[in-house]
């Protein structure tokens, strides 16, 4: 008889264990080299797969046990939007992201899952058949990749998103929805209950929140969603994978608004104490699958594992290299700093930006447009220079 494979996703929700996710992977990539900022397209996972591998394996050991697919704006409508050329197709692209996860997943005690997001073809107004289809050819490639289960992230609208579920539990397997929103709602202002209600009715096991906003802000808006579901006399579980940047002068529409979007974003990352206390926050309200998105680095996810590892039973592999609470730094060479070997030291430490003009909140771009608006419409040429001009005049007005 062969040895059952790890336990599915919804099993260990069901039994009440914390699932890790990973991190960031287009930001990630970025950062290494292998993405491109502007169409933020996975095609590294069929270019260069080994950088691909390596970040999983980063993961999986500081402890995340879901192996997301490098499969973000991998449609084939996104894949071609304004003048992004490809030499591969999305089904190259996806087939190479579900190989990648599963040999790391395989390497651990870690799921598969299949990720789906919003595409140009919503904002460009185009029909629930269009959008659908653009789902199912993704779909296809998971389902002849066996994955373990599938998540429909990154919406900004929970008519797609709910587009999305419906395709996806088309499959049986489990399916969890993330809206990238705050505690404000959708583009069109529907509320985090009322939207995690929608995508529950839709056939969603799992709802939930990814990126656009920080850790806390995430976990109030799926604490909203909880309190939704639940009035709704509706079950479900819940995830959040959240920035890991600093986000208290967001508009609704989140990160992308703001002037430091996507190059100068580091003085608001987070350290990997600030992560210890948003682990706790998810967990005390419930959540049980706790990830990360857009600028989460492995060390960050190490921080969520630490911090549950009573809860998990488990310590990460990468702890190994980490003293919990800067123990490591008994060993130092330098008496000072052996004397930040403690918990108090971290956990009450107000990190100086070193950027003596600097303010501390910026002025979001509130240009206030979402789908159905003529500035949304996309193409698949490269856009102008005229077109930027009258961007860039636009901006100087705002």
């Amino acid at each position: 008889q062969e040895p059952a494979g790890p336990l599915g996703i919804l099993e260990r929700l069901n039994a009440g264990e914390v699932v890790i996710g990973d991190g960031g992977f287009v930001f990630a990539l970025e950062k290494r080299g292998y993405v491109k900022a502007g169409p933020w397209t996975p095609e590294a996972a069929a270019e260069y797969p080994e950088a691909v591998r390596q970040l999983h394996r980063e993961f999986l050991r500081a402890g995340a046990n879901v192996m997301q697919t490098f499969t973000f704006y991998a449609s084939d409508d996104k894949l071609e939007n304004r003048g992004n050329k490809l030499s591969f197709t999305g089904a190259q692209i996806n087939e190479a992201a579900c190989d990648l996860a599963r040999q790391v997943a395989n390497e651990g005690d870690a799921l598969v899952a299949g990720g789906v997001c919003q595409t140009p073809s919503y904002l460009s107004c185009k029909s629930e058949a269009d959008v659908k289809a653009i789902f199912k050819k993704q779909l296809d490639v998971f389902v002849k990749k066996n994955v373990d289960f599938l998540i429909a992230e990154y919406f900004e609208h929970v008519e797609e998103a709910v587009w999305a579920v419906e395709v996806l539990k088309e499959t049986g397997k489990p399916v969890a929805a993330c809206l990238c929103i705050g505690p404000e709602g959708d583009m069109h202002g529907v509320s985090p209950g009322e939207c995690a209600v929608r995508l529950v009715k839709a056939g969603a096991q799992i709802v939930g929140v990814n990126c656009h906003f920080d850790p806390m802000t995430c976990v109030k808006a799926v604490k909203m969603m909880k309190e939704g579901v639940e009035k709704a006399g509706l079950k479900a579980h819940y995830m959040v994978q959240p920035l890991a940047y600093h986000t208290p002068d967001c508009n609704c529409q989140g990160f992308i608004d703001l002037p430091e979007f996507p190059f100068g974003l580091e003085p608001r990352i987070l350290t990997r104490w600030d992560m210890h206390k948003y682990a706790r926050e998810a967990y005390n309200v419930g959540i049980r699958f706790i990830g990360g998105c857009c600028g989460f680095e492995p060390y960050h996810i190490r921080a969520v594992a630490e911090e549950l590892a009573a809860e998990r039973g488990i310590m990460p592999a990468g702890s190994e290299k980490h003293g919990m609470w800067g123990a490591g730094l008994e060993m130092h060479t330098k008496p000072w700093v052996r004397a930040r070997a403690r918990r108090d030291y971290w956990e009450n430490l107000k990190p100086a930006s070193g950027r003596p003009l600097c303010p501390s909140l910026a002025n979001p771009d509130g240009w206030g447009v979402t789908k159905g608006h003529a500035d949304l419409m996309q193409q698949k040429e490269a856009t102008s220079k005229d077109q930027l001009k009258q961007l860039f005049d636009r901006s100087k007005s705002h």
